[in-house]
């Protein structure tokens, strides 16, 4: 009897696997490709959500940007509005005017103590000032004065009472040409002031009431309250046209200013 070996049948039909394992997906993509895909997905919906976030950085800055220029409108126009309100001030209706021009082009101001020794020193070059330009600016004086100065208030009282009657200038120039002999005195300089009215010809009874009438004082009070709103600080103070004159106030400076006042 004979021993034969057996042989299994070879299954038909089957494919061979690759040792190393397949690089293709059960659909047949390459891995690789899929992936990049994939990153590239990614990368497309990362720089999207980027492109919205500038998106809105931008629009948020364009906001900013918008709200500021208008902050800064209103400020300016606040700005603008306050120092008209101050020039409307620096001189009224019924402010004393020394000198007038036809045309009023140029308003030169003036707030002054007649006590202070520097409205006296510059008076002169003023009087110059004025008679050059006669007829050609306004020249307006106010009153402000300063509480260092004993006989400051009663001599703007003097110069306010005899303006009821017409002589503001006179007691003006007077007030200022005889300072040296009243000013910087502790002692009440009432009687001088008086006295001067007397060489002006004033009624004395008229001006006597007038110095005591509570609307005198208001007057010089209005004018010491338009001072400090327009800057002023000390004495002698110039505006010309509404703007603060703050270069010398000599002969030269003055005139350079109206000059240029005048050439606009």
């Amino acid at each position: 009897m004979s021993h034969k070996t057996s042989r299994r049948p070879k299954p038909s039909g089957g494919a061979a696997r690759p040792a190393g394992g397949s690089n293709r997906t059960g659909s047949g993509t390459p891995r690789n490709a899929t992936a990049a895909r994939s990153r590239k997905a990614t990368k497309a919906i990362r720089n999207q959500g980027m492109s919205t976030n500038m998106k809105v950085t931008l629009a948020l800055l364009g906001v900013v940007l918008v709200g500021l220029g208008a902050l800064f409108v209103v400020v300016q126009r606040g700005s603008d509005d306050a120092r008209a309100a101050a020039a409307e001030r620096v001189v009224r209706d019924d402010s004393h005017r020394l000198s007038v021009a036809a045309d009023g082009k140029v308003t030169v101001v003036e707030f002054l103590d007649f006590e202070c020794p520097s409205c006296a020193a510059v008076y002169p070059a003023v009087e110059q000032l004025r008679a050059e330009y006669d007829g050609r600016i306004d020249y307006v004086v106010r009153n402000y004065p300063l509480p260092m100065h004993a006989n400051a208030m009663n001599a703007a009282l003097a110069v306010e009472a005899a303006a009821k009657q017409d002589a503001f200038e006179g007691m003006y120039q007077k007030l200022f040409e005889s300072q040296a002999s009243w000013g910087n005195q502790p002692q009440d300089q009432a009687a001088t002031f008086e006295g001067y009215a007397r060489e002006l010809g004033l009624d004395i009874d008229r001006y006597r009431a007038d110095v005591a009438d509570p609307a005198t004082a208001a007057r010089v009070g209005t004018d010491r309250e338009d001072g400090s709103a327009a800057g002023v600080t000390g004495t002698p103070t110039f505006f010309v046209n509404g703007e603060r004159f703050d270069g010398q106030p000599t002969y030269a400076g003055l005139k350079a200013a109206v000059d240029a006042a005048l050439a606009k």
